[in-house]
């Protein structure tokens, strides 16, 4: 995934609270991140923040191909802090999300069969281990006496 292609998806803005240019990059990298994890394909994602008394509340969003828009929001008195605990809440519906894409295909039958066949031995191989008589027999002389 290139960082440059996906950048420019990532707004990160505030109306009221001066972000500087540690935070704006902080928060590419980890939506980059985060988006690499789970689907790869950002198609765009934001980060607002606002100021409400001594807290921050910070919100995410982050829209993955054709998926629905997911959004996770959350408040803290450190910045940075209220910024993971929205991306995780944001990580978390998409992970759901990819789960819910993976369990929904069929289940293939016959493939499940053919792996269990291949795994234990087959009655013919079986039958003629049985009877085979064990090699260090003490009432085979030929053995014991080479």
């Amino acid at each position: 995934m290139k960082p440059d292609s996906t950048e420019s998806n990532i707004l990160v803005q505030s109306s009221a609270v001066d972000l500087g240019d540690a935070f704006p990059e902080y928060a590419k990298t980890n939506i980059n991140q985060v988006a690499g994890k789970y689907f790869g394909h950002l198609s765009a994602a934001s980060v607002y923040v606002t100021r409400e008394g001594i807290t921050y509340r910070c919100t995410v969003n982050m829209q993955m191909g054709a998926l629905k828009m997911m959004t996770g929001e959350a408040k803290n008195k450190d910045l940075y802090a209220a910024f993971r605990a929205a991306l995780q809440k944001t990580a978390k519906q998409l992970r759901r999300s990819k789960r819910e894409l993976r369990e929904d295909k069929a289940e293939r039958t016959d493939k499940d069969m053919l792996l269990r066949e291949g795994a234990a031995p087959r009655r013919t191989q079986r039958r003629s281990e049985e009877a085979a008589p064990p090699a260090n027999d003490e009432g085979d002389y030929r053995v014991a006496a080479e």
